[in-house]
């Protein structure tokens, strides 16, 4: 369960400072909202992204990993698209914004789950 909370609050963050950052994302509401979103983002994420780069594998490779952006971008456009359907307050105005923002998501997320294997890896 603190696993999970853990995670939901680093893609809140992220999720954030994406919406902070880029100029096509727009998140208008409170947090608990926003929480949801988070939610949503990270179901879209451990639904769609092993589906996704299964069937880009060949792409992945070819590029080097480097489309993986895509792969991010597009979860972050079907969690936009999914937010506004659903009335969340969430929304990605194009493919760009959302190139933009699953950068930021990515790294923000990186170096938050960096940071807390760190700190599980050191002893009590």
């Amino acid at each position: 369960m603190r696993s999970f909370l853990i995670r939901l609050t680093a893609n809140a963050l992220a999720l954030a400072v994406a919406v902070w950052v880029v100029r096509g994302l727009r998140y208008e509401g409170g947090v608990g909202r926003f929480i949801v979103v988070a939610a949503l983002f990270g179901l879209v994420n451990a639904l769609l992204r092993p589906l996704l780069t299964i069937l880009t594998c060949p792409l992945i490779v070819l590029t080097l990993g480097l489309f993986t952006l895509v792969i991010n971008a597009v979860l972050l456009l079907v969690t936009g698209w999914l937010s506004s359907r659903w009335g969340l307050g969430f929304s990605v105005a194009g493919f760009l914004p959302a190139l933009a923002g699953g950068v930021i998501v990515t790294l923000i997320s990186t170096i938050v789950a960096l940071a807390l294997r760190e700190d599980e890896e050191r002893p009590a």
